[in-house]
C-alpha cells in the first residue's frame, strides 16, 4: 500500500512539473507572440516604421544601424544626428549642422538582408564644405552563427568609432581625434567580408578585401595631418579597386568587458587610373588594440593605433613614414549615484598622438604632436538623445588650442 501511495505521489509531482514546464513554455510563447503582434500594429501605424532599441547591436555596430536585423517587418527606417556649438578661445564662436543620417534595411528573406547609410554633412552645402554621401551599402548573406558574408561599399571593421559611430555611443561632443585622423572614421570601401561569432566563447571576427587607401597623394608627400584620412575612396564612382585586407577579432567573453584588436594591410599607391603617377612597393600596415568596459554606471573606453608606410622615400624626401597614438575615456554616470531617472555621465578623455611620428627625412616630426585633455558631461533625457558639454585642453607642438563645445545627438 505505502509503494502504490508513494508511486502515484511521485507521478503527481512529475504531473505537476511537467505542467509547470509546460505552463512557462505557452507563457513565452504567448510574449513572444505579443512583442510580434505589438510591432505589426506599430508598422501598420507608421507606415513599416519600428522602434530601434539602443540596447541591441548586431556585428558591432550601434543600435540604429543595427534595427533591420531585429525588425519583424522587411523594411526598415532609422537614422542618428548630430550638431554643435563651439567657442575656440582667441577665435570667433560658430554652430554646425554636423550630421544627419538616415538608414534604410530591407529584408528581402531572414537570410539576405539589405543595409545603407546615406549621410548628410554640414547642412550638405557644398559651397561651405557640404556633402551627401553613401557611407554604406552591402547586402549581407546570413548563413549561421560562425560564418556569413557581406558584400559592397562596407564600413571598415577598425577602432571602436568606426563601427559604432553614432553620437549617443561616445561622451564628447566630437568623435576622438585618434580615430578622425588616424583610423579615421567614417571609413567605408568596396570590399566583401566574412564574419561570425563562435557560440558562448566570446570570440568574434570579421576578415575580408576592402578597396586599399591611396596614400600616394601630396598631404602624405608634404607630411600633412591629414594624409591617411585624404587617402579614403569611399563610394566614388571614380574609386580604382586595389585588394586590401582587413582583419579584426573582439572578445565579449566577461559582462561588461569588449577586448580586441584590428588589422589593416594593402598598397598605398592606388592610381590605376593614372598610371603615369602609379608607385609600384608602396605598403600600408595599419593595426589598433581597442577596449570598452561598463560595469554600472562606470565605463571605460580607448585604443592604441599605428600606421606605418613603408616605401615612402618614392612619394618625396619629405613623405611622411608614420602616424601613432591612443586615447581612453573614463565616466561615472552621477545621474545613478543621485538616484536619478536620467543617465548624467561626466567623463574625462586623454589623448596623445603624432599623425606625423616619422618622415622621410627626420623634419616636422613634432609640428603635429597633440596632446589633449577633454572634461564634460552628458544628460540623456532618454536612452536615444543625448546633450552634451565638454571643454577641450589641446596643445599642439607646445602651443594651446582649448574650446568649450556644447552639442546635441539622437538616433531613431
Amino acid at each position: 500500500m505505502k509503494k502504490l501511495t508513494w508511486i502515484t505521489s511521485m507521478a503527481a509531482v512529475l504531473a505537476t512539473g511537467a505542467t509547470a514546464a509546460s505552463l512557462e513554455e505557452r507563457v513565452a510563447a504567448l510574449e513572444e507572440k505579443n512583442d510580434t503582434l505589438t510591432e505589426e500594429v506599430l508598422a501598420t501605424q507608421t507606415g513599416g516604421f519600428t522602434l530601434v532599441d539602443t540596447a541591441k547591436q548586431y556585428n558591432g555596430m550601434g543600435p540604429a544601424a543595427s534595427k533591420v536585423y531585429f525588425a519583424k517587418n522587411p523594411l526598415s527606417i532609422g537614422g542618428y544626428g548630430e550638431m554643435y556649438y563651439a567657442n575656440p578661445e582667441g577665435s570667433d564662436d560658430y554652430a554646425d549642422v554636423y550630421r544627419f543620417v538616415t538608414y534604410f534595411g530591407y529584408k528581402f528573406s531572414d537570410n539576405v538582408i539589405l543595409n545603407a547609410e546615406i549621410e548628410y554633412e554640414h547642412g550638405a552645402n557644398a559651397e561651405d564644405g557640404g556633402e551627401i554621401a553613401v557611407e554604406f551599402m552591402y547586402l549581407d548573406f546570413l548563413w549561421k552563427e560562425e560564418i556569413n558574408f557581406r558584400l559592397g561599399n562596407v564600413l571598415v571593421p577598425m577602432g571602436l568609432v568606426n563601427l559604432r559611430h553614432e553620437p549617443i555611443l561616445f561622451n564628447t561632443v566630437q568623435r576622438p581625434e585618434v580615430e578622425n585622423k588616424l583610423l579615421p572614421s567614417t571609413w567605408h570601401e568596396n570590399g566583401a567580408l566574412v564574419y561570425g561569432r563562435f557560440g558562448d566563447s566570446g570570440l568574434e571576427y570579421t576578415a575580408g578585401v576592402i578597396n586599399a587607401l591611396n596614400l600616394n597623394n601630396e598631404k602624405t608627400a608634404n607630411a600633412s595631418n591629414g594624409w591617411i584620412r585624404s587617402g579614403r575612396q569611399g563610394s566614388k564612382a571614380t574609386a580604382a579597386f586595389d585588394p586590401a585586407f582587413v582583419g579584426r577579432v573582439d572578445y565579449t567573453g566577461i559582462n561588461g568587458l569588449l577586448i580586441g584588436a584590428s588589422i589593416y594591410y594593402g598598397g598605398a599607391s592606388n592610381l590605376k587610373d593614372d598610371p603615369a603617377n602609379d608607385v609600384s612597393g608602396l605598403n600600408t600596415t595599419m593595426f589598433d588594440i581597442h577596449a570598452n568596459y561598463e560595469n554600472g554606471p562606470f565605463r571605460a573606453y580607448g585604443l592604441y593605433t599605428q600606421t606605418t608606410l613603408d616605401g615612402a622615400e618614392k612619394i618625396s624626401t619629405s613623405a611622411v613614414e608614420e602616424a601613432n597614438g591612443f586615447y581612453v575615456n573614463l565616466s561615472y554616470d552621477v545621474g545613478t549615484l543621485a538616484g536619478l531617472e536620467y543617465k548624467i555621465p561626466v567623463f574625462v578623455q586623454y589623448e596623445d598622438f603624432n599623425p606625423v611620428a616619422s618622415t622621410v627625412d627626420g623634419l616636422n616630426e613634432e609640428k603635429y604632436k597633440t596632446n589633449t585633455t577633454t572634461i564634460g558631461m552628458n544628460f540623456f533625457p532618454v536612452d536615444q538623445v543625448v546633450l552634451k558639454a565638454d571643454y577641450v585642453m589641446k596643445e599642439v607642438n607646445n602651443e594651446d588650442q582649448n574650446v568649450f563645445s556644447a552639442g546635441l545627438g539622437f538616433v531613431f
